[in-house]
């Protein structure tokens, strides 16, 4: 009995090496967490009773009762990688494996050729979809997309601004001209310029014009709109008093829909034209509502799980969201390798969501979660183990000799 005893004690304490082992092993693994084993007393025989009647036992060894994992979160990483992403605080990611759903805290995903998100085992990373920059989280998660074929969709201009000086030095039937790209609903643009003349006493006439094959007509620029702009002594515009409407370019030769416009004289109650003393009239900036359609160029990940697009035509919008999930019992998770879990009976089903909801963590783009392991600790442990595998191969020899020593008292 001392033998399997001693036996006993040898298994346990090769397991912990191994678990010691396996943590060093990925000391550098992302996300990795640590594993701790703990152990239990076997059953005990019952060789009688004392004289109060207290049992005498003899334990029969120990056994590995449980490996328990440290779930708590490693230190974050900052890579600078859109696509490496971490969890700060609870949760993991969703994936689609090939045998049913896994999660894993390893944020380490890459992009494949058709564009998606995945793991490094080709997981395809979940979350839900969205359509037209608006996530949908009441949707079945599906794959992120990320590269491909998204494209942002071209705006009509709705408004135009030029934020200039029309200099009063300038003689009488002196001219100044401006230029300014308009977009229509196809997204292809249209160059408006404006042209103003210096009518004498404060007052300046303007026209506005466009490229005739612009709207399907030959010849000379299309008049949009004329009119005059009068200021005071001051340089101050006087009238118009409010901004120029109804401006309109139809029958586009593209095919665009008719694009309605405004000239804002105006910005928050103040003009933005003057006429002062200058050497010459100048546009400080000039600005419109519309542009055109775009391709994807980048992305990166906010902190509720939004992959926002950056597109090339200057605008972002939701490409979709990471879901994360979170269960009632980490430890129950089973490990499959690769740094994903899957869910058991002793974890519960995944809670599946936002970041930054219900207890889920948030996210932090461009970072990766390191592994949580503790060299210094690891070594310690593995110390002990040493030690107490060292006490039990001893026991055995003992045990051995005894053994021997026995057997040549019966010879």
């Amino acid at each position: 009995m001392s033998l399997s005893t001693s036996l006993s004690g040898l298994d346990a304490a090769s397991e912990q090496l191994s678990v010691i082992g396996n943590n060093l092993a990925n000391l550098n693994t992302t996300a990795f967490k640590d594993q701790t084993t703990n152990f239990s007393d076997l059953f005990y025989q019952q060789l009688g009773s004392t004289g109060s009647g207290s049992p005498i036992q003899v334990g029969v060894g120990v056994r590995v009762g449980s490996v328990s994992s440290n779930m708590t979160q490693g230190s974050l990483q900052t890579t600078g990688v859109a696509s490496d992403v971490a969890i700060q605080g609870d949760g993991y990611f969703v994936l689609q494996g090939a045998a049913g759903p896994e999660y894993t805290r390893a944020g380490n995903f890459q992009v494949n050729a058709t564009g998606q998100l995945i793991a490094t085992d080709g997981s395809v990373v979940l979350g839900y979809p969205a359509a037209n920059g608006v996530v949908n989280t009441n949707a079945a998660p599906v794959g992120m997309a990320v590269a491909g074929g998204t494209v942002s969709p071209p705006n009509s201009t709705t408004t135009v601004s030029l934020t200039m000086n029309l200099s009063s030095s300038t003689p009488t039937n002196g001219t100044f001209s401006q230029s300014i790209s308009v977009y229509d609903s196809l997204g292809d643009h249209h160059t408006l310029t404006y042209n103003f003349t210096n009518n004498g006493g404060n007052s300046w006439g303007y026209s506005v014009t466009v490229p005739a094959t612009d709207v399907g007509q030959t010849g000379n620029p299309v008049e949009v709109t004329k009119g005059t702009l009068t200021f005071d002594s001051n340089g101050n515009l006087t009238a118009p008093t409010g901004n120029v409407t109804g401006l309109s370019l139809p029958k586009l030769a593209d095919g665009a829909s008719t694009l309605n416009f405004q000239w804002n004289l105006f910005q928050n109650g103040s003009p933005v034209v003057t006429q002062v003393a200058t050497p010459l009239s100048a546009t400080a900036s000039t600005s419109q509502d519309g542009y055109a359609s775009g391709s994807l160029s980048s992305y990166n990940v906010l902190a509720d799980g939004t992959i926002e697009g950056v597109f090339s035509n200057g605008q972002s919008q939701a490409l979709g969201q990471i879901a994360v999930a979170s269960f009632a019992n980490n430890q129950g998770l089973q490990r499959e390798g690769g740094g994903n879990y899957i869910a058991t009976l002793a974890s519960g089903a995944a809670d599946i969501g936002a970041a930054g909801t219900a207890g889920r963590g948030t996210i932090a783009g461009g970072s990766l979660e390191l592994s949580n392991v503790d060299i210094a600790t690891e070594f310690s442990n593995l110390i002990l183990a040493e030690r107490g595998y060292d006490a039990d191969a001893k026991a055995i020899t003992s045990d051995q000799q005894i053994g021997q020593q026995t057997l040549q008292m019966l010879q």
